[in-house]
């Protein structure tokens, strides 16, 4: 399996991220379901980090079966609108900037 992995580093501003988490929800997360191909989307918060660590404040990951599934969806038409209304969602409630990377994994079931 490949994630494509949506950093974004930077702030939410000050007492709006119940509402930042809102938007993302209603706004975004519609439009992410839908690039074709998707297997499944994570949208992940920051709780806590280590003291001098960047700040992320959400992480989006959306996981496809191979890199040419990543590369269609990126080509699909769902892309701009999505890249539309995640530029609408964060120059309400985001400062910073987002950094894309395209990773494989493996899975250790047991401990």
């Amino acid at each position: 399996m490949i994630t494509r992995y949506a950093l974004f580093e930077g702030k939410i501003l000050e007492g709006q991220e119940a509402a930042f988490r809102a938007a993302v929800t209603a706004e975004i997360l519609p439009l992410w379901k839908q690039f074709p191909g998707a297997l499944a989307v994570r949208v992940s918060y920051a709780v806590k980090r280590d003291d001098g660590a960047p700040e992320f404040p959400m992480i989006l990951a959306v996981s496809y079966p191979d890199v040419a599934a990543v590369d269609a969806a990126l080509e699909s038409d769902v892309r701009p609108r999505a890249r539309a209304a995640t530029e609408a969602v964060l120059g309400r409630f985001f400062t910073g900037r987002i950094h894309h990377h395209v990773m494989s994994a493996d899975d250790y079931e047991e401990l």
